[in-house]
This record gives C-alpha cells, structure tokens and sequence, in this order.
C-alpha cells in the first residue's frame, strides 16, 4: 500500500518539476530479516521509470523507531527528507502540494499532512503541549468517559486548525509522516534514541522548533491505519508511560492545562 501510493504520488511530482534520482529507504527494525525487495517486484519497472531505488536496511534488528530512522542520517543528500510510516496510503498530489509549500516558505523545517482514517474520519496529527491529565484522558479512558472531556481533547488536537489554509506554530507533530527540510533534519541530529517507541517525535517536533518552523498543511493528504497505543496490551502500554516520562523530564512537568483546570 505505501509503496504504491508513493510511486503514484512521485509520479504526479515528476510531471511537475524535473527531480534528481529518489531514494527511498525500507528500515527493517524485525529481529528475522525476513523482507526483501522481490515484495515490490511488481513495482519493479514502474518505480525505475520514476527513477526511484528502493534501499533496504536490517540486520539491526529492533533498536526503536527512532534509532531506526536515524540509521541513514549520514546518508542522506537530499533537499527534502520524508518519514513514512507503513501503513500509510499517500495521495496522488501530496508530494507535489508538500514541496511547492516548502519550496515558497524557506522558513518552515518541517509540514505535517491532513490525515484520515479508513473509514474517512479525520485523525488529528497536529497537538499542543500535553498535559500529564489529559495524556491519562486520551490514552486509558474508554469512549464514554472521553466524552466529558470533549473540550479538552479538542484543544489538545488541534481542532482549531484552518482545513483552508497552510497553518504554522505548530508545537507538535506525528511521526508517522514527517516532511523536513534534510537540512533542518540533519541540524537537529533526528530522533533521540533514548526513546524506543512513543514521544521520540513529540521530543524532535519541540526540538526543531526551535531552529525552524512547523507547519500543517492540509492540501497534502493521507491515509493512516496506525495509532490507539493504549489497545495494543500491557506490552506498549509500558513503553507509553516510561517514554512520556522521559518527554515531561526532558521538557517540562505540565500536570493540568488551562483546558482542564476549566472544566
């Protein structure tokens, strides 16, 4: 599905404005190597049309989401570094809209896309500064409850955002598509490895934003089937709470928000 989209999404990029060769890059963080690139042997001829290769990196085994990207800081020439996580379906235009902005807004280090859930629903990628509480809210409570703290959650999410318009400020952003300027990337040295799963982009969002802006750029769209790390058992449930810890140490203890005091 990621591929696929991808080829589709550079190909409509390509019909734009002329590109040098693309590399994309398969992180294999699995502990058996089992993936290889005969999977895309379909995409073969396609994807050499477009002038793209396709690299892939393992034997690592699993040294985290963050580590694992990091793996090829030192190789990257690029202009523009993109971080996709695999179960994304990007649109056709996407690339096109995320470049041209990047290209007319130097000051802007990294664009975070519209995203939407299979069945259509918006998934916010775009947060303000959390709160310990309304971390507790989001992530353990069920459905029924959350709807108590409606306003909250909305303000944390970003519900404000213009869906018109190109939105910059932005404090914090999901992983799972990150659009950076390679230079503003590779000035920030990527993720923090001390984080193995959950805030390592949390933690590079704030740390970026201090050298570059953020934006949110809702013109550029995907698809996401990832999230819900409070459904995925005791297992992540752990690593959620020891990597938040380690992001209110790093940058700060915030037990309530103006938000939830009001409520």
């Amino acid at each position: 599905m990621l591929v696929a989209s991808l080829h589709e999404s550079i190909r409509e990029l390509r019909g734009a404005v002329e590109l040098p060769q693309i590399v994309a890059y398969l992180i294999d963080n699995s502990e058996q190597q089992k993936l290889t690139l005969d999977i895309f042997s379909d995409l073969a001829q396609a994807l050499e049309e477009q002038q793209v290769e396709l690299r892939l990196i393992q034997g690592h085994g699993n040294i985290g989401y963050g580590r694992g990207h990091n793996l090829v800081l030192k190789e990257l020439e690029s202009k523009y570094h993109l971080i996709l996580n695999p179960d994304i379906r990007v649109q056709e235009e996407c690339l096109s809209i995320g470049l041209a902005f990047l290209e007319c807004n130097k000051d802007i280090g990294l664009a975070s896309p519209y995203a939407e859930y299979a069945d259509g629903s918006k998934q916010y990628l775009c947060k303000r500064y959390p709160s310990v509480q309304t971390f507790i809210v989001r992530g353990f409570l069920p459905n029924i409850a959350k709807r108590l703290f409606k306003k909250r959650l909305a303000r944390f999410e970003m519900h404000d955002l213009a869906e018109d318009q190109p939105s910059s400020n932005i404090p914090l952003v999901s992983g799972c598509f990150m659009l950076f300027r390679t230079e503003a990337f590779r000035k920030v040295g990527g993720f923090d490895e001390n984080y193995f799963l959950y805030f390592e982009d949390f933690d590079l969002s704030l740390r970026l934003g201090k050298i570059a802006e953020i934006a949110y750029v809702p013109a550029m769209r995907i698809q996401h089937d990832g999230g819900h790390a409070a459904k995925k058992g005791w297992a992540h449930l752990k690593m959620f709470a020891s990597s938040g810890i380690r992001f209110f140490n790093t940058h700060g203890w915030r037990f309530f928000s103006q938000a939830d005091r009001s409520e």
